[in-house]
């Protein structure tokens, strides 16, 4: 059996440790995500009953945190461990997984852009079942109260589809407060409020339908 010594190692030093240093950063992000994931699941008592998992009907932002955790994680694992060891079959695991993620993202965007209106439907229908769970999860809830805050909008479409939620239903059936109403993350904060007025949204919609019957009568009177 011959063995075979090189006189250089195959991956430079310099290129070694840099990569280290960059993988170790995006190891600890994991486990930091993964931590944060973890922790949340033990508030809401998922760990110790995991029928809750299909227990919200929207989106948990709790599993979209753990998922990229356990993505981050191994690929960092791999990245640090390939660097600081040399290892190729390592290494080329951690560019393959990134070339497969970069492929996956370019293979989304060109497939949104064939069908776009089969993916406006289904986004438009992952919003509604998220406006409907909107009580139901306070992560949830904290997701879909920035995601309004930093676009300016209420609701998917408009601020009707708060009707899908049966806390803000103008239903006549409905018996909640918030009736006919909207979350205060679709108002417009006053730059001299200190303090969040959670109460803004209440009966904004029952309002504007009033007027707008007011109108109609007047049209139809002339």
């Amino acid at each position: 059996m011959h063995y075979y010594r090189y006189s250089n190692a195959e991956v430079s030093c310099w290129y070694k440790y840099l990569l280290f240093s960059y993988n170790i950063v995006f190891w600890l992000a994991g486990v930091a995500f993964l931590a944060a994931g973890l922790w949340a699941w033990s508030e809401k008592g998922v760990l110790s009953d995991l029928t809750k998992v299909t227990g919200l009907h929207g989106l948990d932002p709790v599993v979209l945190v753990l998922v990229v955790g356990i993505v981050m994680f191994t690929l960092g694992f791999a990245g640090c461990v390939g660097a600081l060891r040399e290892n190729i079959c390592l290494l080329k695991f951690f560019c393959g997984a990134i070339m497969f993620i970069f492929l996956l993202e370019l293979a989304a965007a060109v497939l949104a852009f064939l069908f776009q209106d089969w993916v406006r439907d289904r986004v438009k229908e992952f919003f509604e079942n998220n406006i409907k769970s909107y009580r139901d999860d306070i992560d949830l809830q904290n997701l879909i109260d920035s995601l309004q805050k930093i676009n300016h909008c209420c609701g998917a479409q408009g601020p009707d589809d708060w009707d899908f939620n049966i806390y803000f239903n103008c239903s006549s059936e409905s018996k909640s407060r918030e009736k006919c109403g909207v979350p205060f993350s679709c108002c417009i904060p006053d730059p001299a409020q200190k303090v969040v007025n959670t109460q803004c949204g209440y009966d904004v919609r029952k309002k504007v339908r009033f007027w707008d019957l007011v109108v109609c009568l007047v049209l139809c009177l002339h």
